[in-house]
């Protein structure tokens, strides 16, 4: 839009001074930690703290072969860092590639430079849906409206004329503007504020929030229930080695040290996979929160259809032939040169012709306002918008016209000429029709398949669009939206209009202002609905801001793009597919094995509390939970973990996880505490007690395995076959390095046999009691 004669910019020389003086600007906060930042929060984490106080009392009793847990946290540990790290590195390359680009005037020519390459003083040219970079002045503009409500909270767009400021953090809702940078980096006013509106929102991740409550809950029982036991066992005259030894059992137990690892490894191959189908994930919460999204918002234009209009038809009224209609629309889209999908269609369908037309005053199209203008030097202003807001009525045949075409799914343009100058942005007085336009905007061709595919996965389709109610059903209806009958005209709701109510019984909204779908996304939630929303323009960023996942493409607007959840790069709608999907898998499958970890958790504590009551030592010794911990539920959880769950997700994540948990550790102590009683009844010793509690805590963890492997097939009867071969292996074989009698006595055969028998009615029945207490539906 720059004369470069008149705005040369700075040399190359004054850039490379201005580098050297640090006078440049910082780019985007990454998304993803630094390799320091995985490696200190993946190993200097509270239990691998309490682990290694853990093991220096375990190296105080000289039972060195005890210390074998420390084996499985360093594994645990490096396979989270790794795979972090293998997520990082798909996310940073995305990002770089998805990285918005600012368009600078330098030696009189116009460059193309990554954001953080700005230096105070350049030029800089920004336009609609751009995200404005650094703080400068404007130098000239064509009708530029900035949206600082990030920066002010002011929700209204804000008219800026030469000399006035911009500010990092705000992005621009209409027109063109040359500004010059006058703060960058960290001397910006508004440096906090702008990392802040660039950055993703925050996403609430039930998942992650779950684990958080676990770990604060055990974090204030591990250390004093640990302490007691300990003093207990003491003062019943237990030798301080085995008490040191019960003590750390009972507390390495309590931690689901691998449930913590099982969920960010989860987490992180999901995003691996989902980068490698060019979908960039900005948090790995937020693929949770789309797998639970049981309503979607599109907007029509851009994600539901390709974006791409084309002009099927012109019609002149009021005297005007159709040739001289097509020269002014020639002259008015050329001269707005907006960069929108109207504007180019309009462009690229109609040349303008040489003239001596000149431009005195230009309003660009906005969301709010749905038209523009041009006002030119020889005393005519020409108006392109939205029919309805530019007139209230409209002669019989023209409204048969307008209806039939957007019945047709066709977006139509009202033109206007008035002798009226133009001034304050509003819509000039004494407006009289020239003509309309028909435009056409194709559906995506994986559009209907990838709505019916949702629809019958119980998530609701709701289209928020700007255009016609009439045009919007359309275009729902041959997508296959149900409910494209009841559609809504937002501009003509009263403002008092219940939205609480309308979305209980409606699906279509067309016409809908910026702040209106930012309303129809909150009255949603508030109606308990998580809701996903999809756009890819400025018109859509209050609603993307608010809803709980926002999804945008790659052709979308810079600062759609910087605030959403998602962005597909290949701007292929029916990417989202696998993003659910995926999504899904985590959720579902972490869910379930969740519980075995928490299975562990569960009789640990039980046993724990109980112990310091009974005169007795610990039932366990460290190296004894070391293979119930791997073969019965580390090894085989991983392998369920890349199961292809993909069931829509029911009920609430803990208390999921808690009912089978609960049900196999209480099974434990039940026959923890049957097993105690015999010994002590026929003088077993402490080996042998502990032998038959270990074989029978492995044959619970077992029946919890079978039950959360649902879905059956074989290839899960093959791991749980292997795993409990391994386990007897243990007692066959490695009697002696993990502290286990030889099993096959008829004395020992008596006890466990029974009680095998009885491991499955069990499990079953304190399931269905822990069912009614938790109130799982």
């Amino acid at each position: 839009m720059a004369d470069k004669n008149t705005y040369p910019g700075l040399s190359f020389a004054e850039v490379e001074e201005r580098k050297a003086r640090g006078e440049t600007n910082e780019a985007l906060e990454p998304m993803t930690r630094s390799f320091k930042q995985i490696y200190l929060e993946n190993s200097l984490t509270l239990f691998n703290f309490i682990n290694l106080i853990i093991a220096s009392f375990v190296i105080y009793t000289g039972s060195y072969k005890n210390l074998l847990f420390l084996g499985v946290i360093v594994v645990n540990t490096t396979i989270g860092i790794y795979q972090e790290l293998r997520a990082k590195k798909n996310i940073d390359e995305l990002t770089l590639l998805n990285q918005a680009k600012a368009t600078v005037i330098r030696n009189s020519q116009k460059y193309e430079i990554a954001q953080d390459e700005i230096v105070k003083n350049d030029l800089i040219e920004i336009k609609r849906g751009h995200q404005v970079m650094v703080d400068g002045i404007v130098l000239e503009t064509r009708g530029i409206e900035c949206d600082e409500s990030q920066l002010t909270g002011e929700a209204d767009a804000i008219l800026k004329n030469t000399g006035d400021k911009v500010f990092s953090g705000s992005f621009v809702v209409s027109g063109t503007a040359l500004i010059e940078a006058t703060h960058v980096g960290k001397n910006s006013y508004t440096s906090k504020l702008t990392m802040e509106a660039k950055g993703s929102k925050k996403v609430y991740s039930e998942l992650v929030h779950t684990m958080k409550r676990i770990i604060r809950v055990l974090t204030f029982g591990i250390i004093p229930i640990g302490a007691i036991l300990f003093i207990t066992s003491r003062f019943s005259n237990m030798d301080v080695n085995q008490a040191i030894l019960g003590t750390a059992a009972a507390v390495i137990g309590m931690i689901p040290e691998g449930l913590i690892l099982l969920t960010s490894v989860a987490l992180a191959i999901s995003v691996i996979r989902l980068t490698q189908r060019r979908v960039l994930v900005k948090t790995m919460g937020s693929i949770e929160t789309l797998a639970r999204v049981d309503i979607l918002c599109l907007d029509k234009t851009g994600t539901l259809t390709s974006g791409e209009l084309k002009v099927t038809d012109v019609t002149a009224v009021n005297g005007l032939t159709t040739e001289e209609f097509e020269v002014i629309i020639g002259h008015v889209s050329h001269d707005l040169n907006e960069d929108n999908a109207t504007g180019l269609a309009l462009m690229s369908n109609f040349k303008q012709k040489e003239s001596d037309w000149e431009t005195a005053h230009i309003i660009p199209f906005s969301s709010a306002r749905k038209w523009s203008a041009v006002e030119y030097g020889h005393g005519e202003s020409f108006v392109m918008g939205a029919p309805e807001y530019l007139f209230d009525s409209f002669s019989e045949l023209e409204t048969q016209a307008m209806a039939k075409a957007t019945s047709n799914g066709l977006r139509v343009l009202a033109v206007a000429k008035t002798a009226t100058s133009l001034s304050n942005q509003t819509l000039p007085n004494s407006l009289e029709l020239i003509g309309f336009i028909y435009l056409e905007d194709e559906i995506r061709a994986e559009a209907p398949q990838t709505l019916a595919y949702f629809m019958k996965q119980d998530v609701e389709i709701c289209i928020i669009s700007g255009d016609h109610p009439q045009t919007v059903a359309q275009i729902a209806r041959r997508a296959g939206v149900s409910g494209a009958d009841q559609m809504i005209d937002m501009s003509k709701l009263p403002a008092e209009t219940d939205y609480r109510e309308l979305v209980k019984t409606h699906r279509i909204y067309g016409r809908v202002s910026p702040e209106q779908k930012r309303s129809l996304v909150e009255a949603l939630q508030a109606n308990g609905r998580t809701v996903g929303m999809t756009g890819d323009g400025v018109n859509d960023i209050l609603a993307l801001k608010k809803a709980d996942c926002s999804i945008v493409m790659e052709n979308g607007s810079d600062a759609a793009k910087g605030i959403s959840n998602f962005v597909l790069l290949d701007s292929n709608f029916d990417s989202m597919v696998g993003v659910v999907l995926e999504g899904r898998k985590v959720v579902n499958n972490i869910q379930r094995v969740a519980s075995l970890y928490l299975t562990k958790t569960v009789f640990s504590i039980i046993l724990a509390v109980l112990f310091i009551f009974i005169a007795a030592p610990y039932p366990f010794q460290p190296i004894q939970l070391s293979p119930i911990s791997s073969l019965t539920v580390g090894i085989p959880s991983f392998f369920l973990a890349l199961r292809p769950n993909v069931a829509p997700i029911k009920g609430r994540f803990l208390k999921n996880v808690l009912e089978p948990a609960l049900a196999s550790g209480v099974s434990v102590v039940i026959y923890a505490m049957i097993i105690l009683i015999i010994g002590q009844q026929f003088g077993w010793t402490y080996n042998e007690t502990s032998t038959i509690t270990v074989w029978m805590t492995g044959m619970v963890c077992y029946v919890a395995l079978y039950y959360v492997s649902q879905p059956f097939n074989w290839k899960i009867g093959l791991m749980i076959a292997t795993s409990i071969s391994l386990f007897l292996a243990l007692f066959i074989f490695g009697g002696k390095i993990f502290a286990l009698d030889n099993l096959f006595q008829w004395h020992l055969a008596v006890v466990y046999i029974p009680l095998m028998i009885s491991a499955i009615p069990l499990f079953y029945g304190l399931k269905r009691l822990s069912r009614k207490i938790l109130k799982v539906k």
